[in-house]
């Protein structure tokens, strides 16, 4: 049932608040309503039950076999006592009895009482359904279960409510002067404080996150007053602010509260930046952070609370940043720069204080927030400061690495911080290489960069470590990127073939992911995660070694059919090292070599298609139908040799042949044929429909020779080709589709009919029995939602050919699209209503249920503009209404048959 008032307090904060904050809000307000009242119906629910027990225990009679010295059911019986033998239990007027009498009770009782053991207790029951499965129970039976169009015209009659009265409080009749809201939340705030002051011994997490609450209303408060509502000056701003920061850090003091301390962190870096007026002293906010981050310094000396350090730390840098983008200009250079080397060493300073004051088994595990994020973000602030100038930002890496080599060097006796120690040296010889690029040129940096990575990792195998020899697979990575920028900013023309700059720092790239193939090789890794970083390297190798000779053939090849055969060269010896290698070099497959180089292969067949084109050359005649001819054949005779990663390789064939060919037809359409972009996406989306074919109908062609691996290989090339379908449904979805030069007709069009058939090709894929059971489980869901959303498609293009509304992002927005997508959606959810409730289809009905939802739903977010007055809050209220009447005239079929056709018990 909270959930119920959950949804009401959603729909009723969206209306009054305006928008999809206020329904969160909302949302909350009434699921805690509801669920303290359940709880406290539990409660007083539990208290009579504990009260009746023991009641029962009490007035229950307690069996007597005579005195003895403890009350026990569960002792054998004893013989009559001597008198003198206390007796805890009997009443006085009971033992002024005779004897005689005492025993003639005894006769009386039933004797295997004392005597008989008690029988063990009946084993504890199942456990209760938890919170979550209550809730989820809950929200099942809630839209499942019951009269859901009543629920939901219900809900709608509260928004229309809901509209009516934030209506009157527009209209004045509930009008509040602001001052008084303010002054009686701070009033109620400040409460808050006090009382949970007062529960601080008995209810120490409620009165920590009650004061903290309390305190972060006030500030809230403050900052309404000041920015929003215009009724506090800034000075007084500012110093509220501050006395608030300053009872929080009193309070997390006295009461040794982290979450106090957060929160008065929070309220002393925000207080500045509340109270500013955007013409601020730079200086006095920074030495306002620098005493706040002091303080944090003192704090971590005598305690490690790290959530604290990383707080401050982002909030620092955080509004030190946003500082620098909105208000930094360099004559303030001399003004900013001694704050940033401040809290950059303030920052080196708190995790190793935060190490000290850890126990010694923790000092293992450093911040890493604070340990790498601090450098990053100064260097980062430093080159904004400095406008990126390469030599100053040099300089300023070689200081920053001189600091962490002095305090290494200064903590190298200690045995507990060896971790600590490492990492400043490894930040050490990271700044000390940074330099490297900023002084020198990018393709210097390249090179040396590709070479150093290769020492890095001779030295993690020779040292037996991980962390340089994965650095050095990472610099290789660095040198690649260096060599981009080398060459996309700065020009290398050289008239030389294979003797300038690009060709040989191409080849230096190579060589250093050569080197570092041959040591992970060398060394025996060939497993895991190394064995990914040795065919990894070995690709990289590959790109760069046919980006060289790209490179040169791009450059000094003008003819264009020489630059088709020097590619087809290119690949040829390409293939014939790496056979070499894999011979060579063990552990090397040249199965997963080819199902990596097949892409390359792919940009290969691609450019002789382009340079067919750009040279008007026909791709169907000629040498360019030779030159696809011969790499089909070579191909097919690489599959064949491949041992390991068959699948791999032929998915791969496949593909590079489907990009090919709707590449050829792409450039193969002649402008002056005229035809629509609906013809022209039909047919550059031919070959994925014929390799879709070719997935459902033609296994044994996809597989070719591999016939032993035919199911694999369809199921790989069939995952390709549905996300092939997928691209081509999502492109097709997006378009316009101009049926040039035949008119547009809804449905039968181009692309209306493409969206078809990616519709049927999904149905029939999903019915395929290599598709896992659980998918086809979800057949009617999915295609259902492609149903919609092709229809949604549908109705767009019509609205943009037969209305004139432009194709563009406010078609949406348009009237017109506006009333024919309401219109079409709520025609199948009529439909799906009204079947399922028919036919007695509860999934069908209930499809038809959320489409006539998702109407609502777009009529609350899209079309609410008019609830501003009498006319539309009476529209959603007859809307309410009608809801409840088709909850009348066709309720939810029931879950299965049955002889009742009542409504479940649950309904309400």
């Amino acid at each position: 049932m909270y959930l119920v008032w959950g949804i009401v307090g959603a729909v009723i904060g969206a209306f009054v608040g305006e928008g999809f904050g206020g329904g969160i809000a909302g949302f909350a307000i009434g699921f805690l309503w509801g669920r303290t009242s359940q709880l406290r119906r539990e409660l007083d629910d539990a208290r009579r039950a504990i009260e009746r027990l023991e009641t029962a225990s009490v007035t229950q009679p307690a069996v007597d076999v005579g005195p003895s010295p403890a009350v026990s059911t569960v002792q054998p019986p004893t013989p009559p006592p001597m008198p003198e033998a206390p007796t805890p239990w009997p009443a006085p007027e009971q033992a002024s009895r005779p004897r005689e009498a005492l025993v003639e009770d005894v006769r009386h009782e039933p004797a295997p009482l004392p005597s008989a053991p008690r029988e063990p207790l009946p084993p504890p029951g199942p456990a209760g359904p938890t919170v979550v499965e209550r809730l989820t129970a809950s929200i099942k039976r809630w839209f499942t279960e019951g009269n859901v169009p009543v629920k939901v015209g219900m809900l709608v009659l509260f928004a229309g409510i809901a509209a009516f009265l934030k209506y009157a409080s527009d209209s004045g009749l509930l009008r509040v002067p602001v001052s008084v809201r303010l002054s009686l939340v701070a009033l109620a705030a400040i409460a808050g404080v006090a009382f949970g002051w007062r529960q601080r011994d008995r209810r120490r997490a409620f009165a920590l996150s009650l004061q903290g609450g309390a305190i972060g209303v006030l500030v809230m408060t403050v900052f309404a007053a000041y920015r929003l509502y215009g009724v506090l000056p800034a000075g007084a701003t500012f110093a509220l602010l501050i006395v608030f920061v300053g009872a929080l850090g009193v309070l997390a003091v006295v009461q040794d509260a982290l979450a106090l301390a957060v929160l008065g962190l929070v309220a002393g870096f925000a207080a500045p930046i509340i109270a500013s007026s955007g013409h601020g002293n730079h200086v006095a906010l920074f030495s306002y952070y620098a005493v706040l981050n002091l303080g944090i310094l003192g704090i971590a000396w005598k305690r490690a609370w790290r959530v604290l350090n990383v707080l401050g730390f982002i909030a620092t840098f955080g509004v030190g940043t946003a500082w620098g983008v909105l208000s930094y200009n360099p004559a303030l250079f001399a003004s900013t720069e001694p704050f940033l080397i401040l809290h950059f060493l303030l920052y080196v300073a708190v995790p190793w204080l935060h190490v000290l004051r850890s126990p010694r088994r923790e000092r293992a595990i450093l911040d890493g927030c604070l340990m790498f994020g601090n450098p990053i973000a100064c260097l980062l602030l430093q080159g904004a400061l400095l406008d990126w100038q390469p030599m100053p930002l040099a300089i300023s890496a070689l200081v920053a690495a001189a600091i962490y080599v002095a305090i290494a060097f200064a903590i190298r006796r200690r045995d507990d911080m060896t971790l600590l120690r490492e990492t400043w040296a490894v930040l050490a010889v990271a700044f000390a290489t940074l330099a490297v690029p900023l002084a020198l040129s990018a393709s210097v940096t390249a090179s040396v960069f590709a070479l150093e990575g290769a020492g890095l990792i001779w030295l993690g195998f020779r040292q037996g470590r991980r962390l340089p020899r994965w650095s050095g697979v990472g610099l290789q990575l660095v040198a690649g990127a260096a060599w981009v920028l080398a060459t996309v900013f700065h020009s290398h023309y050289n008239d030389t073939p294979f003797l300038n700059a690009v060709f040989i720092g191409s080849l230096l790239l190579v060589v250093g992911a050569v080197a570092g193939v041959w040591q992970f090789d060398r060394h025996g890794a060939s497993q895991g995660v190394s064995s990914l970083a040795r065919i990894g390297l070995l690709v990289w190798a590959v790109l760069w070694w046919m980006v060289a000779f790209a490179y040169e053939i791009e450059t000094f090849v003008v003819d264009d059919r020489i630059a088709a055969a020097s590619w087809l060269a290119l690949l040829s010896v390409t293939g014939c090292l790496l056979a070499l290698a894999c011979r060579r070099v063990r552990k090397l497959d040249l199965g997963v070599v080819l199902a990596f180089g097949l892409p390359l292969a792919l940009l290969a067949g691609i450019s002789v298609v382009l340079s067919a084109a750009n040279a008007g050359i026909q791709w169907l005649l000629g040498w360019p139908l030779l030159a696809v001819a011969i790499g089909a054949v070579a191909g097919v005779f690489a599959l064949r040799a491949v041992q390991a990663h068959r699948v791999a390789s032929v998915t791969l064939w496949w593909l590079h042949w489907l990009a090919v060919f709707t590449t050829a037809i792409a450039l193969a359409i002649d402008p002056s044929w005229s035809l629509g972009q609906g013809w022209q996406m039909l047919a550059c989306a031919l070959p994925t429909l014929v390799l879709a074919a070719l997935v459902l109908w033609g296994g044994r062609w996809l597989a070719m020779s591999l016939a032993d691996r035919a199911t694999d290989i369809r199921y790989a090339v069939g995952a390709c080709a549905t996300l092939a379908i997928i691209i081509v449904g999502l492109q097709a979805l997006s378009s316009a589709g101009n049926p040039k030069p035949l008119p547009f007709l809804p449905v039968l069009n181009p692309l209306d009919l493409l969206l078809l058939a990616v519709l049927a090709f999904a149905a029939r894929a999903m019915s395929d029995r290599l598709v896992p059971g659980r998918v086809r489980t979800w057949r009617p869901a999915v295609l259902a939602a492609m149903f919609f959303v092709i229809a949604t498609s549908m109705t767009l293009r019509a609205v943009h050919h037969l209305g004139g509304v432009p194709w563009n992002d406010y078609m949406p927005r348009s009237s017109l699209a506006e009333l024919s997508l309401t219109v079409v959606w709520s025609a199948i959810g009529v439909v799906a209503w009204v079947l399922g409730s028919r036919r007695g289809q509860r999934l069908l009905w209930l499809a038809g249920a959320a489409t006539m939802a998702l109407v609502l739903l777009k009529l609350l977010l899209v079309d609410r503009g008019h609830l501003g007055n009498l006319f539309g809050i009476a529209s959603f209220i007859a809307y309410g209404l009608l809801c409840t009447v088709i909850g009348y005239l066709a309720p939810a079929p029931p879950r299965v048959a049955a002889n009742d056709p009542s409504e479940s018990p649950h309904a309400s």
